[in-house]
């Protein structure tokens, strides 16, 4: 029994050793300032590279199967969509202005969008196909995307899942019983994984919204994306087993944000 109060404290830890507290980006008029925890072997450096072996061989794969779309009328407009929205990603990171930003389209049924680490994003015509968007849906959907990106939440998963590693070895070291692992385990899954999912997740909606704004797109398309989102997918789980926000609550939080940036939107519609 006594092994089981050892687990909680090995666990926590192994979480905090190598690990360095950041904030990847500016707060910017949405106020996003979470402290993030990083693993400090793993470098953002790193993680781009990773991520951009993974994205040139989803675009060799695309292009051998004949569905990479090239300068086609749905591969530009998303194009110029992106290059708005990269225009305006130094008030949050200055220094993702010097990424190589990637923009790519897939002809694919699937409703997806990606910008993974460093810039490289992924768009299926799926998405814009079957739900109608509007060039204003489409900068929601890229801003909220660019945002993971450049508040580097791969990276943060990436260290959260090391410090689950860490855990498990230190505690075997210690001899600490598979059940106490197992605890360990699931408080990394639901008392941490999915409420920063979350977390993550509202933070790019934010930073998605105001983009979007900066960029000159309606920022209130924001909830009408959201609303054909929550009509295509059907039935969802229950938000605290889920790692994104329900519809409801994502909707709320757009809503009471819109003000906040809507000046950055009337303002470069002028």
């Amino acid at each position: 029994m006594p092994r089981l109060h050892t687990a909680p404290v090995v666990f926590a830890a192994a979480l905090l050793a190598g690990c360095q507290a950041v904030n990847t980006t500016s707060g910017g008029a949405v106020g996003v300032d979470r402290k993030q925890y990083m693993f400090s072997m793993l470098s953002t450096e790193q993680v781009n590279q990773m991520y951009a072996q993974s994205y040139q061989q989803t675009l060799s794969e695309a292009s051998q199967k004949g569905v990479l779309e090239k300068n086609t009328a749905i591969s530009k407009r998303v194009n110029a969509i992106a290059q708005r929205l990269i225009a305006e990603v130094p008030a949050f990171r200055p220094d993702a202005a010097q990424w190589n930003w990637e923009v790519n389209v897939i002809d694919s049924p699937e409703l997806n969008a990606n910008c993974g680490p460093g810039g490289k994003i992924i768009f299926y015509t799926g998405l814009i196909e079957k739900l109608k968007l509007t060039d204003d849906e489409i900068a929601a959907v890229m801003g909220h995307e660019i945002a993971h990106a450049l508040r580097e939440h791969g990276r943060e998963a990436m260290s959260k899942a090391y410090g689950v590693q860490m855990a498990t070895q230190i505690g075997s070291a210690m001899g600490v019983g598979d059940g106490s692992l197992q605890l360990a385990n699931m408080g990394v899954q639901y008392l941490m994984t999915l409420p920063n999912s979350r977390s993550n997740e509202n933070e790019a909606d934010l930073i998605g919204l105001e983009l979007a704004a900066r960029a000159g797109y309606d920022p209130n398309a924001a909830i009408s994306l959201w609303q054909k989102m929550g009509a295509a997918g059907g039935s969802a789980p229950p938000e605290f087993l889920s790692t994104h926000p329900s519809s409801s609550s994502r909707t709320q939080s757009l809503q009471s944000t819109i003000p906040k940036v809507m000046p950055l939107y009337q303002q470069k519609k002028r």
